[in-house]
């Protein structure tokens, strides 16, 4: 398996199970992470919604060879990534988000991979193969 394909079977898994977990399990995910308390899961479920879809695509850019689907290429996760990622980092510095310790180690944990898995995705130029 070329790179780029490993990458994209990498981003699209992980983004699959922070999909699954935010739409499935929302107030056991933030309770056992000590995330703040919501009124409603309404904005968390929608966030587990786009996670999954953004896996799916991913994932079907795999596949698009044998199913003749296209899906998202390495090029769009990289942007995912870094938009996603830096938006967190931009309010974990700068939100004043009030988080319990265990809510912060987990926060800046999916931050740092997400940018880290963009940043691999990056300097290895799998995305000069696309086409």
């Amino acid at each position: 398996m070329s790179k780029k394909y490993l990458l994209l079977v990498v981003d699209g898994i992980v983004n699959l199970a922070l999909g699954i977990l935010l739409v499935l399990f929302p107030a056991q995910l933030m309770v056992s992470l000590d995330l703040p308390k919501v009124e409603t899961y309404f904005y968390v479920n929608i966030l587990g919604a786009v996670l999954f879809g953004i896996g799916l695509a991913l994932l079907l850019e795999y596949f698009t060879g044998k199913i003749g689907i296209t899906g998202l290429g390495i090029g769009g996760a990289i942007a995912i990534n870094f938009c996603g990622g830096g938006a967190l980092v931009y309010w974990l510095l700068f939100g004043d988000l009030n988080l319990s310790p265990g809510g912060t180690i987990f926060l800046w944990g999916i931050a740092i991979v997400v940018l880290g898995v963009g940043l691999v995705e990056l300097v290895t130029k799998s995305w000069k193969t696309e086409k």
